[in-house]
């Protein structure tokens, strides 16, 4: 079920642009057990809102915060340090999962005449190894946290992401699942449909639209424009 938060789009977009965790791929999970074992042996305790309230943020500043939070210093050893060992750590439970519903959606939207994008603060070899061949293909550019000088919540990825496809920022609709990806992609003056895949409703609410699943996407951005 959709709800809106805001009014609907003004134009017609040319360009749907996907985050990846938690659109795309149901990672989140794997990015929670990576970050709890990597900061365990640090007696750093965190819980899942912890790491899916931060996600698309750039590593560095999220682990150095949750670091100071708990009172030792983030300097650079430490940081690679641990998170070296939180990427061995997912690529040990990682199993990939697309979500139901992507490769269709993906597939009808460039039917209907969309170019595609995809922004993802993870790093752009990550990326690649996380997310099939067929979906990324799909994708007309793909920006990922290491092409960026600063990553979500400022509007740098998704700007670029319009710059490679050749689009105004106003003609494009960004799918997020996270608060920085939609303050992200809300800076960068586009119109944001969020999903409840990760957080609630409530932490999403700077959204246009929320919904709740993929398979809604389509409908909402048919609904949402003057025409299709």
């Amino acid at each position: 079920m959709k709800k809106k938060t805001h009014g609907p789009l003004t134009s017609n977009p040319a360009a749907i642009i996907f985050d990846m965790d938690g659109v795309i791929v149901d990672s989140m999970p794997y990015h929670f057990i990576a970050w709890y074992e990597a900061l365990r042996p640090w007696g750093v305790r965190v819980n899942c809102f912890d790491v899916y309230s931060k996600e698309g943020e750039d590593w560095k500043k999220t682990l150095s915060d949750l670091l100071r939070r708990h009172k030792i210093k983030p300097n650079k050893m430490v940081l690679r340090k641990i998170f070296l060992n939180r990427q061995k750590i997912f690529k040990k439970y990682f199993r990939r999962f697309v979500f139901k519903g992507a490769k269709d959606l993906l597939l009808c939207l460039a039917r209907k005449g969309y170019i595609l994008g995809l922004v993802t603060g993870t790093p752009l070899n990550e990326a690649r190894s996380i997310l099939p061949a067929q979906i990324l293909r799909a994708f007309d550019t793909i920006v990922t946290g290491d092409q960026v000088k600063r990553g979500k919540p400022y509007p740098e990825p998704y700007l670029e992401a319009a710059k490679r496809l050749k689009v105004k920022p106003s003609a494009c609709v960004v799918i997020e699942n996270a608060p920085l990806g939609i303050a992200s992609a809300k800076k960068a003056g586009m119109f944001c449909i969020a999903l409840t895949t990760s957080l609630p409703a409530e932490y999403l609410s700077c959204a246009d639209i929320v919904a709740d699943r993929l398979q809604e996407i389509a409908g909402i951005i048919e609904s949402s424009c003057r025409v299709l």
